[in-house]
């Protein structure tokens, strides 16, 4: 369960008093442990207070009950109880997470609150020496029992608040009355697969509210209740995508596209059905799909590793991959009452899912360099195929929709990258190794370009939230904050419309430790946009970096 090792407090304890002259020094105490002896009958208020406490020795008193006040001591480690006068305990006991010991030996004990199970961090648990019951006593003496009575507990736990809050709608703008534009919703969601669900990353989850029978339905009322035009999900099993989201989807108008991470085709059938991926749907009454791709990234890394040892050690051996639908947006999308442009009008939209670890800040940087290198490729083959002198020959042409877990907060390389349209080769986000050779390849202005010492994309992206919207999307016991987004081409698109943020004073009321929760099935939390799309021109007007804008713009 915890990540890093518990060392106890040492039982030997030793006191040093500070002398009078040590203290008109100025001389500092700190001490984060606090022993009270003398059969105390009573606790003063004053002890909650102390929220600096890592450890509390309050054994061997005449204490007849804790306060649920001791739970405004957050950082206590340590709690011994043992050897008092207690006849009950505080639910609010449950809300101490961060404990790892909690000694109640030698008490009057007859039942434990249930809340008990949510310490999920907890390692020792003493109860001997109480009048327990006798099927909490078998579950506390078989082996690993403290784990399983408190698995147990958690499990058989009753889930309060029975409703969830709505997200807001945030409108940010009204549409353009003035031309026929096409508006659409977007959804960008990673759902957790079965298989990374486990107590072991998720200890703060009853079992229940784990299992995949369970949060699919979850899942699936999130996409369904927001109806979005566009869904990209990542965390899709291949078996669930056919038999769950595809089956599901496609009775709700739906077509979709799907891959699995590249080392699906390394293991057996079996073990197939569990390899996760990524999947675009996208609605048919709106769209029409052209063509679809999948972007292995340990594929592009080789093809141009340029000898590169850290592209082929670090970047290679990640099986990570991205996916892309070319999509004609159907032209009776585009109203306002006006005639819909005579042009075909493409988008190609992306979802990718990007190496997890924090260790790897390069990986993820080169990873969504490599996706938009191969992106731009895509476009390029797909404008270049259409009819020439229409406005859709210039790849720039062909707006991009991209949603991604990118595994990166707002402040990193990788969005400095999207956003800005390029990062410094010797961004600190590559850890000063030699990728140099091989960065340029996927630079927008290629090996033989002036690369002027940063790699570039050819894109002009913008995120369609703003980084202040969202406190976070993946939300966990030890980690929160915005890894999830979608972006989109800023020259033929604006925002009208966004869902907003769960109300986080409502997790903090209900005590939620982390997500997945019954209530919560991913520890993701949905992102769904409305994007204004802007006709094509029939005409070149006022060309503008390869771009043609209109007046009305």
């Amino acid at each position: 369960m915890p990540k890093e090792k518990y060392e106890p407090p040492d039982p030997r304890r030793c006191y040093t008093i500070m002398s009078t002259e040590e203290a008109a020094n100025g001389k500092k105490s700190y001490w984060a442990e606090l022993e009270i002896s003398g059969r105390v009958r009573s606790l003063s208020s004053s002890l909650w207070t102390l929220t600096h406490l890592t450890a509390l020795h309050i054994n061997d008193n005449n204490l007849t009950r804790i306060p649920p006040d001791i739970a405004k001591l957050p950082n206590l480690v340590y709690l011994n109880l043992s050897s008092n006068k207690l006849r009950s305990l505080p639910a609010e006991l449950g809300n101490m997470v961060s404990l790892r010991e909690l000694l109640l030996n030698n008490n009057l004990l007859r039942v434990l609150p249930y809340e008990l199970g949510r310490l999920f961090q907890l390692q020792t648990l003493g109860l001997k020496g109480n009048p327990l019951s006798q099927d909490i006593l078998n579950l506390y003496q078989e082996p690993d029992g403290t784990r399983k009575l408190l698995n147990y507990m958690l499990d058989n736990l009753a889930v309060h608040p029975e409703q969830l809050p709505q997200r807001p709608w945030i409108t940010l703008k009204e549409r353009d009355q003035m031309i026929p534009t096409a508006t659409f919703t977007v959804m960008c969601y990673n759902v957790l697969c079965d298989k990374y669900a486990t107590r072991q990353l998720y200890g703060y989850c009853p079992s229940w509210a784990l299992n995949w029978e369970y949060r699919k339905k979850g899942i699936m009322e999130e996409i369904t209740s927001c109806d979005a035009d566009i869904i990209s999900l990542q965390e899709v099993e291949t078996e669930q995508y056919y038999t769950l989201f595809l089956e599901t989807l496609k009775e709700r108008g739906y077509d979709g596209y799907f891959c699995p991470k590249s080392r699906a085709k390394l293991v057996s059938e079996q073990e197939r059905k569990h390899v996760d991926g990524c999947a675009v749907f996208f609605k048919t009454e709106k769209f029409t799909m052209v063509q679809k791709h999948t972007v292995e990234f340990n594929q592009v890394a080789m093809a141009n590793s340029e000898g590169s040892e850290v592209m082929l050690n670090r970047v290679m051996t990640k099986d990570n991959i991205g996916v892309a639908v070319l999509l004609e947006v159907n032209k009776d999308m585009f109203s306002g009452g006006m005639k819909p442009p005579l042009e075909r009008q493409l988008v190609l939209v992306a979802n990718a899912h990007m190496h997890w670890d924090p260790e790897y800040s390069d990986v993820k940087l080169i990873q969504t360099m490599m996706f938009l290198s191969e992106l731009k490729s895509i476009a390029e083959r797909a404008s270049g195929s259409m009819a020439t002198g229409s406005p859709t020959s210039d790849p720039s042409s062909i707006p991009i929709v991209l949603c991604a877990d990118l595994n990166s907060l707002p402040d990193s390389g990788v969005v400095e990258y999207l956003s800005n349209g390029g990062v410094a080769e010797n961004h600190k986000d590559f850890k000063e190794l030699r990728y140099n050779e091989c960065l340029t390849n996927f630079s927008c202005n290629g090996k033989n370009g002036n690369s002027d010492g940063s790699i570039t994309h050819s894109f002009q992206l913008k995120s369609a939230y703003d980084s202040n919207l969202m406190p976070y999307t993946n939300y966990t016991y030890d980690f929160k904050g915005v890894i999830d987004y979608i972006f989109f081409s800023k020259t033929h698109m604006s925002v009208l419309g966004l869902l907003g943020p769960l109300d986080s004073q409502w997790l903090v009321d209900n005590n939620i430790t982390g997500c997945p929760h019954p209530h919560i099935p991913s520890d993701h939390f949905s992102l769904l946009a409305q994007l204004e799309l802007h006709p094509p021109l029939s005409r070149p007007l006022n060309p503008l970096n390869g771009l043609h804008l209109s007046v009305h713009r």
